[in-house]
């Protein structure tokens, strides 16, 4: 289809930025940004961090060419905080950003992760504003775009900001955990939402040979970006593209409520790995895939660790000789984390790219090196 006439303020220089942070290899994607008025897709108010809280900022006061600046940023701004809107917000806020409109080089990154060509079906799992729609839209068409949207005023809006630029793809508000199965089979499904394993649904509703792209997260909030292929049996597999990107958790995936955490002497030991590891950014996901349903922060230079469910706890302080641990409830939270750290050394410490997943009806598994090598199975 024809794209719609662009806007006055448009993002060429948006376009430069993106080829210069290397996200954008393919200049099809390249032409959509150049095409899409990203200002548009901002709305009228956003958030940006000020300190430790997030500040409402509004079109109306900045003006219209400060808002341009500030939508041709590669930047990422938060549109919601708590499930409240910037529009609506008293004053600044603290808490957690639950809907955003994703940096661009984010967005063309992950698209070219997936492999996307002219002519594929997409299916986006997460609207947001609608500007990946859009960059979708330019480049498929929008007969061949499905987007689902989990919350219902973010999909109002989206939808708004799509037609204002001329587009009309199929938008569906729901929740795109379960896919959208009346437009089935896709060639491709795309998420701008991290979850903690793959969606059954998902694999039912990719042809033989599809794709599937998202980023693979957990409540320690370590990311991997994964490109899987469905093969003719309906087992998914693929390895870890290796960036050091992530998205939001969907929502149905989000971390528990965290009761007031009380240190818990539990059961001392001398720590065989660096709680250091925590900061490299494999070490920190493969501690994730080790205890899945654990949290994870630092206080001064201590690590903790604990798990809503069970109450079980881990945290280290350092000591004449390196670190020790203290672990309480009825699972070993550290035994489990440095047992695969250990794995993860005694290779080398590769870079995620070394790492794959398998992902059948029943079971999903991340493994190093090979499916045969060391494996960690995910929480479905």
């Amino acid at each position: 289809m024809n794209a719609p006439e662009t806007p006055k303020g448009s993002a060429p220089y948006l376009a430069d930025r993106i080829a210069d942070s290397g996200s954008q290899t393919d200049h099809s994607w390249r032409a959509a940004v150049e095409s899409v008025p990203r200002e548009v897709f901002l709305g009228d108010d956003v958030y940006r961090m000020d300190g430790a809280r997030w500040e409402p900022v509004h079109r109306a006061e900045v003006g219209e060419e400060e808002w341009r600046r500030l939508a041709h940023r590669d930047i990422t701004w938060v549109t919601q905080v708590e499930g409240v809107d910037a529009a609506d917000a008293p004053g600044p806020l603290g808490g957690r950003p639950t809907s955003s409109a994703t940096l661009p080089s984010l967005v063309v990154r992950t698209l070219e992760v997936a492999g996307i060509r002219e002519g594929d079906r997409v299916l986006e799992v997460g609207t947001g504003t609608g500007y990946s729609t859009a960059i979708l839209c330019h480049r498929l068409g929008e007969e061949n775009v499905t987007s689902v949207e989990y919350d219902t005023g973010v999909a109002a809006r989206a939808a708004a900001h799509l037609r204002t630029v001329g587009y009309a793809p199929t938008l569906v508000t729901g929740d795109g955990l379960q896919g959208h199965s009346d437009g089935a089979e896709y060639d491709a499904l795309l998420a701008t939402c991290s979850v903690r394993h793959i969606p059954r649904a998902w694999l039912w509703q990719v042809r033989a040979g599809g794709t599937i792209t998202t980023a693979l997260n957990g409540w320690m909030m370590a990311s991997g970006l994964i490109r899987l292929t469905l093969d003719d049996t309906g087992v998914a597999t693929g390895r870890f593209a290796g960036d050091r990107i992530s998205y939001m958790l969907a929502r149905p995936h989000e971390r528990p409520p965290r009761p007031t955490f009380h240190r818990l002497p539990g059961d001392a030991r001398t720590s065989r790995v660096d709680p250091g590891l925590f900061d490299d950014w494999t070490g920190h996901f493969v501690a994730q895939l080790a205890a899945p349903s654990a949290e994870f922060w630092t206080s001064g230079t201590d690590v903790v660790l604990s798990d809503v469910a069970t109450g079980s706890q881990a945290w280290t302080e350092a000591a004449a000789n390196g670190w020790t641990v203290h672990q309480s409830g009825p699972l070993r939270l550290w035994d489990q984390v440095e047992t695969a750290l250990l794995s993860w050394q005694a290779a080398d410490a590769p870079e995620q790219t070394a790492f794959g997943m398998t992902v059948t009806d029943q079971t999903q598994t991340v493994w190093l090196e090979d499916p045969d090598g060391p494996s960690w199975r995910l929480p479905v």
